[in-house]
């Protein structure tokens, strides 16, 4: 068994728009689902610690799933979204793998919290996993390797890309757009089509392209875990 943190947002509305964010449901419960079917254990994080908000959009009936449905009905589960750790008061020796979960929210509290940044480092300089998908990607672009270089740099990484953000019309809304974050930061950016699921693993960073990814994200991550068994 392996101890997984997984990463929510505090962030229950856009800072510039009248418009509730959050997280986006699916992108962790199809990862969690994956981690806790192979008898992997969870627990759950977010930059101040307590509630983790639901963004609103992803809880409408063409987003669902019968998984997701499952899960938003499961007490145990969303009494543990609403009572995260405090990422200051993690001890990151404590696990194997770290997810950055998704919604727009964490484009605002992820990058510039320093205890995930910590946190992401020492998992990763102690051999495990550092993963994310769709705008939790954006969490990924200001941890540093035990050099003090971007841990992205020259690796494959995916997040969402501009034009996903476009559709949405919300390129202007956000503070910056993932895609080019990563970018920014040396990454070499990958994608699939838009909206489709894709996830790419290299050296032990896991990233997912958008909503659709969370489980393949899982099966990335599970695989590069039974390597290292």
């Amino acid at each position: 068994m392996k101890k997984i943190l997984v990463v929510t947002t505090n962030v229950s509305k856009y800072p510039n728009l009248e418009r509730a964010t959050g997280l986006w449901l699916g992108e962790a419960v199809h990862f969690v689902d994956a981690m806790q079917k192979e008898g992997h254990q969870i627990d759950y994080v977010s930059p101040k610690g307590g509630y983790t908000p639901i963004d609103p959009h992803s809880l409408q009936a063409d987003q669902m799933t019968e998984l997701d449905w499952k899960y938003y009905e499961d007490q145990t589960f969303m009494d543990k979204l609403g009572t995260t750790l405090a990422a200051a008061e993690v001890n990151a020796e404590n696990y194997d793998a770290i997810y950055y979960t998704g919604g727009h929210g964490v484009m605002w509290d992820y990058p510039e919290n320093e205890s995930l940044q910590k946190i992401a480092s020492t998992i990763y300089q102690n051999g495990g996993i550092v993963s994310a998908v769709c705008h939790g990607s954006a969490g990924l672009v200001n941890i540093k390797d035990a050099s003090g270089q971007p841990l992205i740099a020259n690796k494959k990484v995916s997040g969402f890309t501009n034009t996903e953000e476009a559709a949405l019309g919300l390129e202007n809304t956000v503070p910056f757009l993932t895609e080019d974050a990563l970018v920014s930061k040396g990454a070499n950016y990958v994608k699939g089509d838009d909206w489709a699921a894709y996830a790419v693993a290299d050296n032990r960073i896991v990233t997912g392209q958008n909503p659709a990814s969370g489980g393949s994200v899982a099966a990335e991550v599970l695989a590069v875990l039974n390597t290292a068994n």
